[in-house]
């Protein structure tokens, strides 16, 4: 009797043991081309997937990707549910308030995208349109600051970018407005996109994680290393299929924004 109860408890002690998991739980928005999204084996890929994989390697650690929707990447790193999050986060004063990032490594600026065959040629021509933007994203925050100067007659929000590319195609919305490389790289072999507007704003981005992270320091030195020795500007060759610009943060070791 007593070899049985002892059996019973290991059993149940061996059920509860916790499984296996990464160094590094990272947050992703997938589905955000050409950052992270899954190819045809279904394995995470992308610019900042490779990005993170090459710091995580030189760091001594391993990583785990997890599917979040952009709102709710920031909710997981502070309440620490996840170490690090990718999904072209842009570093902005009010972010900062709440979270840390590492320093910049792309820089950006917002585009308005039209069908090839739509009347809309720039911001102006979405005076009583319906534009599309990523919910929470910069773009969204932008629109909330000059939807007054443009008249958008409504805006609808995606978890990314490819069904908000399908419902311009379908004419659900007259225009949507989202990170310029993105774009670019989702309709270069699709001509019935066209940028009509790109719209200059500065942003920089970077992995994002909880303030006093124990790692943060580490990591940002592996980052400086990445740009100094080339690795960076050779994984933005290998998705944007050109040299990122000399004076680019992608090349230029920068500082941490505070």
């Amino acid at each position: 009797m007593k070899a049985k109860v002892m059996l019973g408890l290991f059993m149940t002690a061996a059920v509860v043991l916790p499984a296996w998991s990464a160094d590094w739980t990272v947050g992703a928005n997938v589905g955000n081309v050409p950052w992270e999204f899954q190819d045809a084996k279904g394995e995470f890929v992308g610019f900042e997937v490779d990005v993170v994989k090459e710091v995580a390697k030189r760091a001594g650690k391993t990583v785990e990707f997890v599917n979040i929707p952009f709102n709710g990447l920031f909710s997981a790193v502070q309440s620490k549910r996840v170490e690090i999050a990718i999904s072209s986060i842009t570093i902005t004063p009010k972010r900062l308030e709440s979270v840390a990032f590492a320093q910049p490594y792309f820089d950006s600026d917002q585009s308005l995208t039209s069908l090839t065959t739509s009347k809309v040629k720039s911001l102006t021509d979405m005076n009583g349109k319906v534009v599309g933007v990523d919910t929470g994203s910069t773009g969204d925050m932008w629109i909330g600051q000059h939807k007054d100067e443009y008249k958008f007659a409504d805006v609808s929000r995606y978890e990314g970018l490819s069904p908000a590319m399908l419902d311009l195609a379908s004419g659900r919305i007259d225009g949507y407005l989202s990170d310029i490389p993105a774009v670019l790289y989702y309709i270069k072999d699709k001509p019935q996109y066209t940028i009509v507007a790109r719209i200059p704003t500065g942003e920089r981005y970077s992995l994002m994680h909880a303030k006093g992270w124990a790692m943060s320091d580490q990591v940002n030195n592996i980052i400086s290393k990445m740009k100094e020795d080339g690795t960076l500007g050779k994984i933005h060759k290998e998705w944007f299929g050109t040299e990122a610009a000399k004076d680019s943060s992608t090349l230029q070791v920068t500082a941490v924004l505070k």
